[in-house]
């Protein structure tokens, strides 16, 4: 009988390899990133990467949720622990207003690019932005929530219309970021936003970011 061939493991690290992968895409978009760009940002040859990871529409959505967890995910999660729900919201605007202005290569951000590239026929990839999206507004509504119920002075406000104005603003500032991310145009779009909610300004927020890598 022939000896069952043991699987190899792999010699790679699975966060840093798709940590780089996500930097390549971000950087250059799905269409124009090649395979060529994969391997030379990994180290790892084609055959490789693919049989790790799947093709490269497989690979982006794996870069894209690694990118997720290490980003917005994160944020949510964090900032959702603060007392003040208020706080969480202009938190959270406080650390992608650090992001934007501080990123020279003008990027944006991963997923609201991923939403203006992905086309008609790619439902998956737009099913899973749509649901992403849903899970920021979410985000808003429920600290809105909590924030109108913890403020004895708070504006008398529609939660839903507050999240999806707040959506909104943020999809806005993090398309402009990748043209013309201009310091003052993005931080009266964000001021403007929180202060017609009563939320606290940006002046009291704390940049707290605990990214699970360095680049992303």
């Amino acid at each position: 009988m022939r000896a069952k061939t043991m699987a190899r493991p792999r010699t790679f690290d699975e966060s840093t390899v798709l940590t780089a992968v996500a930097e390549a895409f971000w950087t250059q978009g799905y269409e124009a990133t090649s395979t060529r760009d994969l391997v030379n940002r990994t180290g790892l040859n084609q055959p490789s990467l693919y049989n790790a990871f799947g093709d490269k529409r497989s690979l982006y959505r794996r870069a894209l949720v690694h990118y997720l967890e290490c980003s917005v995910r994160d944020r949510i999660r964090r900032l959702e622990a603060l007392p003040n729900a208020g706080m969480a919201i202009t938190g959270f605007f406080a650390e992608v207003l650090n992001r934007t202005l501080n990123d020279p290569f003008h990027r944006g951000c991963l997923l609201v690019n991923s939403a203006l590239e992905a086309n008609a026929e790619d439902t998956d990839l737009r099913q899973a932005v749509a649901e992403e999206f849903e899970s920021i507004r979410s985000f808003f509504e429920g600290r809105l929530q909590t924030f109108r119920m913890q403020s004895v002075d708070s504006v008398e406000i529609d939660v839903k219309q507050g999240a999806h104005h707040l959506l909104s603003v943020l999809l806005g500032i993090r398309v402009l970021a990748r043209v013309n991310p201009d310091p003052a145009w993005v931080t009266d779009a964000i001021s403007i936003a929180i202060k017609s909610l009563g939320l606290p300004p940006l002046a009291l927020a704390m940049f707290t970011e605990n990214h699970c890598t360095e680049s992303i």
